[in-house]
C-alpha cells in the first residue's frame, strides 16, 4: 500500500466517522491513566461503568499508594486481571507520588517506564490527556482492521504501529486513533462484519479476498 491510498483511506474514514473520539470517562489525566490500564482485556463500557465506584474510594495518586492492595483489588475486581491490574496500579501511583510530585508524566518514555504501561496506554495519554499524539495506539480493532486494509501485514502491535506511521501522515494522528476504534466496533468488526455496506470494500484486501 502506497502512502497515497493510506491517506485516502484514512480521510474516508474520518467522514464516515465526524464523532470518532475517546471512549473512556475520565476528569483528569491521572484518571485516563487508570481507566487505561485497567481497559487491557475489558471493555471500555465495562471500565466506565467502574470506575466511578473506584474514584469514590481512591481518587489521586496518594490514595492509590495508601491503599490496601485487597481493598483495591475488590474494587477493580469488575475489570477483570484484577490481582495483577491492582498491583500495577498501586505501584504506578508509588512512583507519581515518590519520583513526579503525583503527576502524571507527559513523555512517552516516561509515561512507558511506569508499571502498567505499555506502548499502547502511552500513546492514549499522550493523545487524549496533553492533546500530544506521539503515535497509534494499536489495540484489537485497529490490529484487525490495519491487517484487514492491508496497512500491515505483522501480528504484534508494536510492528503494526511501524507500519502505519510510515504509511500515515502524522497531521491524522489524532483521528486515527479514535476512527479505527469506531470502524472495528461499528463495521469492521470481529465476527460477521458489515463487508457489504462498508464504503471502504473496493479498497478492502479482506474484502477482495473474500470476493
Amino acid at each position: 500500500m502506497t502512502k497515497k491510498q493510506a491517506t485516502h483511506i484514512v480521510e474516508e474514514l474520518i467522514k464516515m466517522y465526524p464523532d470518532a473520539k475517546c471512549s473512556l470517562d475520565f476528569q483528569n489525566e491521572f484518571e485516563l491513566l487508570v481507566a487505561v490500564i485497567l481497559s487491557a482485556q475489558c471493555t471500555d463500557e465495562r471500565v466506565n461503568k467502574t470506575t466511578p465506584t473506584i474514584f469514590k474510594v481512591c481518587h489521586t495518586p496518594e490514595e492509590f499508594a495508601n491503599i490496601d492492595i485487597k481493598k483495591l483489588e475488590e474494587l477493580l475486581h469488575p475489570c477483570g486481571f484484577y490481582h495483577n491490574k491492582a498491583k500495577n496500579i498501586k505501584a504506578m501511583a508509588n512512583i507519581l507520588v515518590e519520583k513526579y510530585h503525583g503527576k502524571v508524566p507527559h513523555t512517552m518514555e516516561e509515561l512507558q517506564s511506569l508499571p502498567g504501561v505499555g506502548r499502547k496506554t502511552a500513546n492514549v495519554v499522550m493523545l487524549e490527556a496533553f492533546h500530544n499524539p506521539q503515535g497509534i495506539a494499536v489495540d484489537t480493532h485497529c490490529k484487525r482492521i490495519a491487517n484487514r486494509i492491508g496497512f500491515s501485514k505483522k501480528a504484534e502491535p508494536e510492528k503494526i504501529e511501524q507500519d502505519l506511521l510510515q504509511l500515515i501522515p502524522k497531521k491524522y494522528y489524532q483521528e486515527v486513533n479514535h476512527i479505527f476504534i469506531w470502524h472495528g466496533r461499528n463495521t469492521c468488526t470481529a465476527r460477521n462484519p458489515k463487508c457489504e455496506e462498508c464504503k471502504l470494500n473496493k479498497e478492502c484486501k479482506y474484502y477482495q479476498e473474500q470476493a
